[in-house]
C-alpha cells in the first residue's frame, strides 16, 4: 500500500485536529492568543514533505522538510514559544497523524505498517531537530541584538551622566547658599522664641520652626554629600598635605558629635594611647572620614558604646577603627555597603546611602583601605588603614 495518497487526502483534517489539540494542551500556553493561521504556520509544508517521503514512487523530499522546519522554529522563537511548547506541538502532530490514518494503516501488511510508521516518525523527528536548530539561532540573534542595544543605551547613559554631572554640582552649590540662610534665620528665630514665656501659640511656633530647621539641616547634609561625590568623581578634590595630630583630630570629632550620642544615652570611648605622632596627610579629608564613620555609628546604635581606636601598625601604616554595638549589617549587604545610593535592609528611612560611599572614596584618595567586620544584633567595626606619610606623585 502507498500511504502517501492517504496522508495527502487527510492533510486538511489533520491540520484542523492538530490546531484544536494544540489549543487544548495547557502546556502550550503561548498558542492561546494566536490565530488559526499563526498556529498552523509551516506545518502544512512538513506534512507535504511527509507525503513525498512516504511515496513509493517518488524520491525523498528532504529539502522541503529543512525549509519548513527552519522557518517554523524561527517564527516560534519570535512568537515567544519556549522549547518545551515546541516539543509538545510536534508530539500532538505525531498523535493526530497516527489517529487520522490508524484504520487504513492497520489494513496494510506488517512490512508496510512498519515502513510507514518509521518514515512518519523519522520525518517528525527530523522536523523537530531542524526546528530547534533554527529556534536556538533566532534566540541567539535576539540576544546579540539585545546586547548591542543595551551597550548603546549604557554608552548614552554614561554620556548623559558625564554631561550633567557638572550641572548637578553647580545646582547643588547654588541651592546650598539660600538653604544655609534659611537654616541660619530659622535658628535665630527659634532662639528668640525660646526666650519668650508664652502659652500654646508660642509653643506651636517653636515646634513648627524646629521641624523646618530639622528638615533644612537634613537637606543641607544631602546637598553637601552630593557635592562631595561630584567633586571626587570629577577629580576636583586636591589634597593639602600637612603634619596632622591624629589624637587632636579625633578629639575635635568627639566634641562635635558627643551631644548626639548623649541624646541617645550612648558613650563614646576614645583610645589614643598608641596614636602615631604627627603624620603627613590631608587633615580635612581625614576628619571627614572619622566624622562620617562616628556619626553613622551613632545613628545605627540604640544602646551601648561607640569606640574610636587609633594605633600604629608598622613602620609604614597606621589605623583608626570605629566600632559600635548597633544593629549590624547582614552579610549579603556588606559587599555593597560602600556603593553610592546603596541602601541596606537595616538603613533608616531618611538615609541617602552616600555617607559610606564618601568614606570609601576619601580613604582611596588618601591611599588607604577600609575594612568592615559586622554581625547582626552585635555591632559593626570599620577600620581605616592609611600610610603614615602620604606622598603625592606629580603626573
Amino acid at each position: 500500500m502507498d500511504f502517501s495518497h492517504l496522508l495527502a487526502e487527510k492533510i486538511d483534517t489533520i491540520l484542523d485536529k492538530w490546531v484544536v489539540a494544540v489549543r487544548k494542551d495547557r502546556r502550550i500556553e503561548s498558542a492561546d492568543d494566536l490565530s488559526y493561521g499563526a498556529i498552523k504556520d509551516h506545518i502544512p509544508d512538513v506534512l507535504k514533505a511527509m507525503v513525498t517521503v512516504l511515496s513509493t514512487t517518488q524520491g525523498n523530499d528532504i529539502r522541503s522538510i529543512v525549509t519548513a522546519s527552519w522557518e517554523h522554529g524561527a517564527i516560534r522563537a519570535i512568537q515567544g514559544f519556549d522549547p518545551e511548547e515546541i516539543a509538545r506541538e510536534y508530539h500532538q502532530l505525531r498523535m493526530v497523524i497516527f489517529d487520522a490514518i490508524e484504520v487504513d494503516l492497520l489494513q496494510g501488511t506488517p512490512t508496510e505498517i512498519i515502513r510507514a510508521t518509521r518514515l512518519i516518525n523519522a520525518v517528525v523527528d527530523e522536523a523537530i531537530a531542524l526546528c530547534f536548530n533554527s529556534y536556538v539561532k533566532e534566540r541567539l540573534r535576539e540576544l546579540e541584538h539585545l546586547h548591542s542595544s543595551l551597550t548603546l543605551h549604557n554608552e548614552e547613559l554614561t554620556r548623559l551622566i558625564n554631561a550633567n554631572r557638572e550641572h548637578l554640582s553647580y545646582l547643588a552649590h547654588d541651592l546650598k547658599h539660600p538653604l544655609s540662610s534659611i537654616i541660619g534665620y530659622s535658628d535665630l528665630f527659634l532662639r528668640e522664641q525660646r526666650k519668650k514665656v508664652g502659652g500654646k501659640e508660642n509653643y506651636a511656633n517653636v515646634e513648627h520652626i524646629e521641624r523646618v530647621l530639622r528638615n533644612g539641616r537634613h537637606l543641607l547634609h544631602l546637598i553637601n554629600d552630593l557635592l562631595e561625590m561630584s567633586r571626587f568623581d570629577t577629580g576636583k578634590i586636591k589634597l593639602e598635605l600637612v603634619p596632622t595630630d591624629v589624637c587632636e583630630l579625633i578629639n575635635n570629632v568627639y566634641q562635635i558629635l558627643e551631644p548626639l550620642a548623649t541624646e541617645k544615652n550612648l558613650q563614646i570611648v576614645v583610645d589614643c594611647v598608641r596614636t602615631p605622632k604627627p603624620i603627613i596627610t590631608d587633615s580635612f579629608q581625614l576628619q571627614q572620614i572619622v566624622t562620617n564613620l562616628v556619626s553613622n555609628a551613632i545613628r545605627y546604635t540604640e544602646s551601648g558604646t561607640i569606640k574610636i581606636v587609633s594605633q600604629v601598625l608598622d613602620n609604614d601604616k597606621w589605623a583608626i577603627a570605629v566600632s559600635d554595638t548597633g544593629i549590624g549589617i547582614v552579610p549579603e549587604d556588606q559587599e555593597q555597603i560602600f556603593e553610592p545610593y546603596f541602601r541596606a535592609k537595616s538603613y533608616l528611612p531618611d538615609s541617602t546611602g552616600l555617607g559610606l560611599a564618601i568614606v570609601s572614596r576619601l580613604v582611596k584618595l588618601l591611599q588607604g583601605e577600609v575594612k568592615l567586620v559586622s554581625q547582626v544584633g552585635v555591632g559593626s567595626s570599620f577600620t581605616v588603614i592609611l600610610p603614615l606619610q602620604l606622598e603625592i606623585t606629580e603626573s
